[in-house]
């Protein structure tokens, strides 16, 4: 009887643990796009005002963020000093391979974003600059509608679904 007991408790704590950490992930994510969102501010400033080079670009953008998103920008800054390739496309895709802990949807900001660093001139550069933040912005608009009943949700249908299945399998 305590083994279905121990058992029933085991699944409802891991599912339950499911839920917490999928909400975990979404608050992640959301807090690594704001931050990109700050590194690309700090990044348009930069060029308009210094015409910064970009690896120091990149080293200067790395200030305004914490976690992955400094590390990646510290990283590529690093790569392109390197010259490991001489296409920043290159470069982000090998330092965001390196990287780990990135948030899926900031990776794929952060690729579009390697694919346009250092391919246009000075106005060329602050504008997909901009194109990337506002497409950082609608992310994060579709990730924030309804964040805390979402959240909630999640974590509810972590710990109903080990309810349900301990109470099956008792």
């Amino acid at each position: 009887m305590y083994i279905k007991l121990i058992g029933a408790g085991l699944i409802l704590a891991g599912c339950g643990g499911c839920g917490i950490r999928i909400a975990m992930l979404h608050r992640r994510e959301v807090a690594a796009l704001h931050q990109l969102v700050q590194v690309l501010d700090g990044m348009v400033c930069e060029l308009e005002y210094r015409l910064t080079p970009l690896p120091e670009l990149c080293r200067l953008g790395s200030e305004y963020a914490t976690g992955t998103v400094q590390r990646f920008f510290i990283s590529l800054a690093d790569a392109m000093d390197a010259q490991l390739s001489p296409d920043v496309r290159l470069c982000t895709a090998t330092v965001l391979n390196q990287t780990k802990a990135m948030p899926l949807q900031t990776a794929m900001e952060l690729e579009n974003l390697g694919q346009t660093l250092g391919r246009y001139d000075l106005q060329g550069q602050i504008n997909a600059l901009r194109q990337c933040k506002q497409s950082c912005l609608n992310r994060l608009k579709g990730l924030e509608h309804q964040q805390t009943q979402r959240l909630r949700s999640y974590q509810t249908l972590g710990f109903c679904a080990g309810l349900a299945l301990a109470i099956l399998l008792f």
